[in-house]
């Protein structure tokens, strides 16, 4: 039997069928390996080997694809393509790049955190309070999870009535920061802006929570319009996303707790108030209406003093018009002289008791 005769293929043509052929066969992959020799060229491209005990394999990517810090000797994940190069060189085209085991995770947790830290992104003069009776919340998160139902339950239970925009993501794996980030941009350009953003999930190890120190997702947070709260993991569980958040929560449900305030603590507070308020308010008022009495007791007083004296000087006005009262003047002999006072004129004369027509005879100067 002849053998098959060979494929001829150019230089090119070979390059171009081996990478259609592993496009078909392995359209993405994710590898695990240590990161060595890693170095960045011209601010714009990433190189670094993935390596195991038994091979090393070429991988390259591009800065902006790089959202988490990397170090050699850290051990990661890459989501990647392989591909030959037009150097006949074989490498891995990375997408997506994370840390794998605790202490990576560790290790580029800190790097970024020291790097955002010196930028200010956690400093606490940047955030703000979260309204303390909100009417309106975007919420961030899986509805498929368990933490999003412990939110729901106790937002219901402790206030009601919210109008709760949500928006579902996924919120661990490669995709989980890009889906945040999205869901965020999408409330922060709305035209009715929700009063406060709560981002949340429940628990899971280091590696599930990882999507919450993706740089990128940490600095959309930090620039978001609205305040921000973020309830991820357990208690002890401290993201990036937390520390860049305007408020942090233990957990889902504790982000609930944060929200909204308990309208039955509200209303038991509201009745102590008006118990401890009642006394006060009686003091109040008869207090004022002792005052109001003596105010009155006063006024009465100058009142009286006002008649008093204001009798007086009637009495005193009386006496002098009495005693300027022309019939006075003819009781005491007195006479009213009245008509031409020229000679030959006729004149009345008024006594007390009669009056008296004459005529001028002869009139002097005195």
């Amino acid at each position: 039997m002849d053998e098959a005769t060979p494929l001829r293929l150019s230089v090119s043509d070979f390059i171009a069928l081996t990478n259609q052929t592993l496009e078909y066969a392995y359209p993405s992959v994710e590898i695990e390996g240590e990161v060595a020799a890693f170095k960045v060229n011209q601010n714009k491209y990433v190189f670094f080997d993935l390596k195991d005990d038994q091979g090393s394999v070429n991988c390259f990517m591009t800065v902006w694809q790089l959202r988490v810090p990397i170090e050699d000797g850290m051990k990661v994940v890459v989501t990647a393509t392989p591909k030959l190069t037009q150097w006949g060189k074989f490498s891995l085209t990375v997408r997506a790049i994370r840390p794998s085991g605790e202490g990576s995770l560790k290790k580029s947790f800190e790097l970024l955190k020291a790097k955002l830290e010196k930028e200010g992104l956690f400093a606490e003069s940047r955030k703000r309070r979260l309204p303390e009776i909100p009417r309106h919340v975007g919420v961030i998160t899986s509805t498929q999870a368990a933490g999003y139902a412990d939110f729901i339950k106790i937002v219901n239970d402790r206030w009601g009535g919210l109008k709760l925009d949500v928006a579902h993501v996924q919120v661990q794996g490669a995709d989980a920061p890009d889906q945040m980030i999205r869901a965020l941009r999408y409330f922060n350009t709305r035209e009715e802006l929700p009063e406060v953003i709560v981002m949340i999930r429940g628990g899971g190890s280091a590696d599930d929570l990882a999507a919450f120190n993706d740089e990128l997702l940490v600095r959309e947070i930090a620039a978001s319009r609205i305040p921000v709260l973020v309830g991820v993991g357990h208690e002890v569980d401290v993201s990036l996303a937390d520390l860049a958040a305007d408020r942090r929560a233990a957990t889902p449900s504790n982000a609930a707790q944060l929200l909204v305030p308990d309208r039955n603590e509200i209303i038991r507070e509201v009745h102590r108030n008006i118990g401890a308020l009642l006394p006060r308010v009686e003091r109040a008022l008869a207090n004022q209406e002792a005052a109001l009495e003596e105010r009155l007791r006063h006024a009465l007083m100058i009142i009286d003093r006002q008649i008093g004296y204001t009798e007086e000087r009637l009495v005193a006005t009386r006496r002098v018009l009495f005693q300027l009262d022309p019939r006075r003047a003819l009781e005491r002999g007195y006479a009213l002289v009245r008509g031409n006072m020229q000679p030959g004129g006729m004149i009345e004369v008024e006594k007390s008791d009669r009056v008296i027509t004459a005529e001028v005879q002869h009139v002097r100067k005195k």
